[in-house]
């Protein structure tokens, strides 16, 4: 469903990212598969940054462990948060860092949203942008986050609150 052709993946180092699945996708579609260097977390630092905003800032450290909630989580970010992400929320982007000195001083450009920056890309598929925006004309981001959170909600009601044992409260008391 990408506007353009998808040429490599920058995984994290986990387990939970790494595996044969993975790995047999990208040997199918001639993907370029890379991931950070063991305990060089700089290597990492766009990927975790998405990491944090588009997996633990939803839905945090709870644990989802039954094919229930894997329905709805895919359900969630195939309907309704992808649609959010990619063509209402805007995100920044780093220009340039300059020594003050000893400082350094970040300069980022305007906030854009990942829709903005495909169509200035060039290089996008013109039936598929053609197709994004008008899923940008058809949806409400409004009514949209009311639906994300009515899921989340319903989401988080399945989740396995599991305690950590250290803590002295554990599940099995």
């Amino acid at each position: 469903s990408l506007p353009f052709p998808l040429l490599g993946i920058d995984s994290d180092n986990g387990s939970e990212f790494i595996n044969y699945h993975l790995k047999s996708y990208c040997s199918r579609r001639r993907i370029q598969f890379t991931r950070g260097r063991p305990y060089k977390k700089d290597d990492n630092a766009h990927i975790e940054q998405k990491n944090w905003t588009h997996v633990r800032k939803i839905f945090g450290y709870l644990r989802f462990d039954s094919p229930t909630v894997l329905a709805k989580m895919n359900d969630l970010y195939v309907a309704d948060l992808r649609v959010y992400q990619n063509l209402f929320q805007p995100s920044t982007k780093l220009l340039r860092k300059t020594r003050v000195g000893s400082r350094l001083r970040r300069v980022y450009e305007p906030p854009k949203t990942p829709l903005e920056r495909v169509r200035e890309c060039g290089q996008a598929d013109r039936e598929k942008l053609v197709q994004l925006d008008q899923a940008f004309k058809t949806h409400d981001p409004f009514e949209l986050s009311r639906k994300i959170d009515q899921k989340l909600e319903t989401i988080f009601h399945l989740a396995n609150a599991r305690m950590s044992p250290r803590s002295g409260n554990s599940s099995r008391e």
